[in-house]
């Protein structure tokens, strides 16, 4: 044997004593329509039955202070795929659906920036029609790093041209300008003259919604399992029209509600119930195919539960989706990378959904987009446990009226333990002290002025710097009580 001969061979030999190089994550997103921070058992709830869901803040990570960049939908999901606040992407308010009504891209472009409503108080920004395709999605971000790239469920970030394969997105399974489905089973009749969602044609007559969007999922972890992908499962559940399975929707007819407690409407936990079902397949399929110790797992929701519908109860926290208090801005939050994040850990310290690209970006190794201010910051110190965020404010901007007028414009500055909320129509501000107060019972602004100040302006500041734009009153406006 030659001495080149033994060299390769002791060298072959040492190398495979190496531990061996992990391969690049694969990340899967959980994001939910609407799901509240009280909506699982994880996080307090006695009624929902969410054992899957359960599971992943058992192996991992548990947010306790998470919130969504908005108190509805579309900014959140905007906020999420860019790591941008809302106020830099332009979409403040929920997309409006396009289909079926005769318009061109000038067109829309060339509508008046503000709104002047006369049974308004405030002109408020036009909100966009879409998400501009110059944004870099997170699966732009991704697949530059070969990473396949699918979309299953809502989209809500604009009509057709702006659906998911514009934004980098190999696959998309019903990803289009619709908020909520026409109907939760299948054909899911037609509405604003589509025949069905883009993408997710019928198949099986009375088929549930949220099944098949797990089906799909499934479908498509198989057929990519050997190389990295980003999944982003974004069920159309639990947003309405609450309804749920029949046989699931009994099986909460016949479980006592705990005493005192609002979480007690069958149709909407059996929603619950179907999404936890659909995370678990997802789970299942991880195992099955060895993935789950390389994939990087995100479960959250696009703003706080839907109080308005009377089909949950945030308590302890104050209030719903589309207002400014915790129970619209507080989300669930749960993160699982086994041997990268401590199972049955729990973080108290504020994170938002905008701090989702920047930590998918940082584990995956990718570089984050040129020219494109990110706000977001990653959360690899808190999930390894190695360190905190330098961060310690937390802004939002819902310049728009909603649910009929019955919320007003208003922003928000969270610093620390306090948060203010300023209110366009009446300039009110009220100032709250969560850690004490986590239910915003008191209004402590009159006790606190300079305080007030401060954050006004810091808040002031921000909108500023991001490029907010603002309501202003109309000239005959009347003045607000």
């Amino acid at each position: 044997m030659s001495l080149l001969t033994r060299f390769l061979i002791i060298l072959a030999g040492s190398l495979s004593s190496l531990p061996a190089v992990a391969a690049e994550p694969n990340v899967v997103i959980v994001l939910v329509d609407d799901l509240g921070a009280a909506d699982l058992g994880c996080s307090g709830s006695a009624y929902y039955e969410t054992p899957a869901i359960d599971r992943l803040a058992r192996e991992g990570m548990r947010f306790t202070n998470a919130y969504a960049a908005c108190a509805v939908c579309s900014p959140t999901r905007a906020a999420v795929m860019t790591g941008r606040s809302p106020t830099r992407t332009g979409v403040t308010d929920w997309i409006r659906p396009l289909a079926g009504r005769p318009w061109t891209e000038a067109e829309v472009r060339a509508a008046p920036p503000l709104v002047d409503d006369e049974k308004r108080v405030l002109l408020t920004p036009r909100n966009p029609r879409w998400l501009e395709r110059s944004e870099v999605t997170m699966a732009e971000v991704l697949r530059a790093r070969g990473y396949t790239t699918a979309f299953i469920g809502k989209w809500h970030l604009g009509p057709e041209g702006w659906f998911p394969e514009s934004q980098g997105f190999d696959v998309n399974a019903g990803g289009c300008d619709l908020g909520h489905p026409p109907s939760w089973f299948d054909p899911y009749p037609p509405k604003h003259q589509r025949s069905t969602f883009p993408s997710l044609a019928p198949r099986h007559a009375g088929e549930y919604l949220t099944d098949r969007e797990a089906d799909e999922a499934v479908r498509f972890i198989r057929a990519h399992r050997e190389r990295p992908f980003l999944l982003m499962l974004c069920p159309h559940a639990v947003h309405s029209p609450i309804r749920g399975k029949p046989d699931i929707v009994e099986h909460y007819r016949a479980k006592a509600p705990p005493e005192g407690d609002g979480q007690n409407h069958p149709p909407y936990a059996a929603m619950v119930h179907s999404v936890d079902e659909a995370v678990g397949r997802v789970l299942a399929t991880l195992d099955e195919l060895d993935l789950a110790r390389r994939t990087l797992v995100i479960f959250t929701s696009d703003n706080g539960g839907a109080t308005h519908f009377r089909a949950t109860d945030n308590r302890p926290l104050r209030s719903g989706k589309g207002r400014p208090y915790e129970g619209g801005i507080r989300v669930p939050l749960i993160v699982r990378w086994p041997g990268r994040v401590k199972a049955g850990s729990v973080s108290d310290v504020p994170v938002s959904s905008i701090d989702l690209l920047p930590t998918v970006g940082a584990a995956v190794g990718a570089e984050l987009p040129v020219g494109h201010r990110i706000d977001g910051v990653d959360l690899g110190p808190l999930l390894a446990e190695t360190g905190t965020l330098e961060r310690d404010t937390l802004c939002w901007h819902y310049p728009h009226y909603w649910w009929g007028g019955r919320v007003t414009p208003y922003s928000i500055i969270r610093r620390g333990d306090w948060k203010l909320i300023r209110w366009y129509e009446t300039g009110v501000r009220e100032l709250f002290d969560l850690a004490t107060d986590p239910g915003e019972a008191s209004d402590v602004a009159p006790e606190h002025r300079a305080l007030v100040a401060e954050l006004d302006a810091a808040l002031d500041r921000w909108l500023e710097e991001t490029g907010a734009i603002r309501p202003r009153r109309r000239a005959n406006a009347e003045p607000s009580p």
